[in-house]
C-alpha cells in the first residue's frame, strides 16, 4: 500500500475527515477500481480509488443520485474528489446476495430483487443527459471480445474460422436485442451486485447503466456467470419476471410469453458470450487470472440454450465441439 495513489487517497481521507485515517483494503473488480474500508469513530465508510483517466466517477454519483431518486436503496456518495477519482460512500456491509443463497430461498430472494427491476428501468437519464444506448453497434462490440480475447488470444484460433462461425450467430443476437422495448438497463445486475443489509436488498456497480433491452437485467440476474441454480426455479421466475412487465407497462400486452422467452434466452447467450471474452480479457490485458475459472459456466450456459435454438445449431455445433475441448484441454 506503498504505491502513490494510495498515499494520495490517504492524505485526501485524513483531510476529509480532519483525523489520522488507514483505509483497508476489501479488493478490486473487473475495472480499474479498488475499494477500501475506512472507520473513522463510530462510523464506517467504503472508499473508492477509481483512477479518472480509466474510469471517470463523475457517471457513479450522477447515477447514485437518480437512483436514489426512484427509491432504490444504493451508496450514497458522502464525499467524493472527481479530479482525482477518489469518493467515500456509505457502507452497505460485506453480505453479497450471492453468499446466502440456498435453493430453499432462491425464489424468494430473487422475485424482491427482480421486483427492483421496475424502478431500475425508469432511470434513463442522469443530470448530465440521457443514458447510452445498447444500440447494434455496442452490442457487437461486446460480442466481439470474445473473439478477440478468448476465441483468438486464448485459444489461438484463426480470425477467419472465428468470424465464419460467428457472424451469423452475431446478426441473430444483434437482433434479438434491438427488437425489445427498450428501458433504463443497469448491465450488471446479478447476485453479487446486491448486497443483503438488514434484510434489505441494496444495489452497487450500476456506474455503466445504459438504455437497453427489458430482459438484460433479468436474464443476468437468473442465469448468473457465478452460480446455476436449477431450470425450474428460474422458470418460474421468468415468468414472473415476464407478468411483472406487463402489469408496469414495460412489456406491451400482445408480447406473448414464448416470445419473451425467445428473447430472454438469446439475450443470456449473447450476454455469456460477451462475459466469456471479458473473462479472459481480464487476465491477459489486466492481471486478473481469477476470473478464468468462470468462463466454463459461461460455455455451459451458451452452449445448453443455444441448442434449444435451430438457427443457432451451426454456433452451438462449433462451440460444443471447438470452444469448450479447447478450453479444457488449456488448463
Amino acid at each position: 500500500m506503498s504505491d502513490p495513489r494510495f498515499i494520495q487517497l490517504t492524505a485526501w481521507l485524513n483531510q476529509c475527515f480532519n483525523v489520522n485515517t488507514t483505509p483497508k483494503l476489501i479488493s478490486g473488480d473487473a475495472s480499474f477500481r479498488r475499494y477500501f474500508r475506512v472507520v473513522v469513530g463510530s462510523d464506517s465508510y467504503i472508499v473508492v480509488d477509481s483512477p479518472p483517466k480509466l474510469v471517470p466517477i463523475a457517471p457513479f454519483i450522477a447515477l447514485a443520485e437518480s437512483y436514489a431518486a426512484q427509491d432504490l436503496q444504493v451508496p450514497a456518495v458522502v464525499r467524493a474528489d472527481p479530479e482525482h477519482g477518489f469518493m467515500v460512500l456509505t457502507d452497505l456491509g460485506d453480505s453479497q446476495l450471492l453468499s446466502v443463497l440456498t435453493l430453499n430461498n432462491i425464489e424468494d430472494y430473487y422475485s424482491k430483487a427482480l421486483l427492483l427491476l421496475n424502478d431500475i428501468a425508469k432511470v434513463t437519464a442522469t443530470k448530465h443527459g440521457a443514458l447510452p444506448v445498447y444500440d447494434n453497434a455496442f452490442v457487437l462490440r461486446e460480442l466481439n471480445i470474445f473473439c478477440e480475447w478468448l476465441a483468438v488470444h486464448h485459444l489461438g484460433l484463426s480470425q477467419a474460422e472465428v468470424q465464419a462461425h460467428t457472424q451469423e450467430a452475431f446478426q441473430l443476437l444483434i437482433e434479438n436485442a434491438s427488437q425489445q422495448p427498450k428501458v433504463g438497463m443497469h448491465r450488471d445486475f446479478h447476485s453479487r451486485n446486491i448486497m443483503l443489509q438488514a434484510g434489505e436488498l441494496k444495489v452497487i456497480d450500476f456506474q455503466d447503466a445504459v438504455i437497453g433491452p427489458v430482459t438484460y437485467d433479468a436474464v443476468s440476474l437468473l442465469r448468473d456467470c457465478y452460480i446455476r441454480w436449477p431450470e425450474q426455479h428460474i422458470n418460474a421466475l421468468m415468468q414472473m419476471h415476464y407478468q411483472q412487465m406487463i402489469t408496469a407497462k414495460l412489456l406491451p400486452t400482445t408480447v406473448t410469453f414464448a416470445q419473451y422467452q425467445r428473447w430472454f434466452d438469446l439475450m443470456g447467450v449473447q450476454r455469456h458470450i460477451k462475459a466469456a471474452g471479458i473473462f479472459a480479457r481480464l487476465n491477459y490485458r489486466d492481471n486478473k487470472p481469477a476470473y478464468m475459472a468462470d468462463i466454463p459456466l459461461t460455455l455451459e450456459y451458451i452452449s445448453d440454450i443455444s441448442s434449444r435454438y435451430p438457427q443457432l445449431q451451426k454456433f452451438n455445433q462449433w462451440i460444443a465441439r471447438v470452444i469448450i475441448p479447447a478450453v479444457k484441454a488449456k488448463k
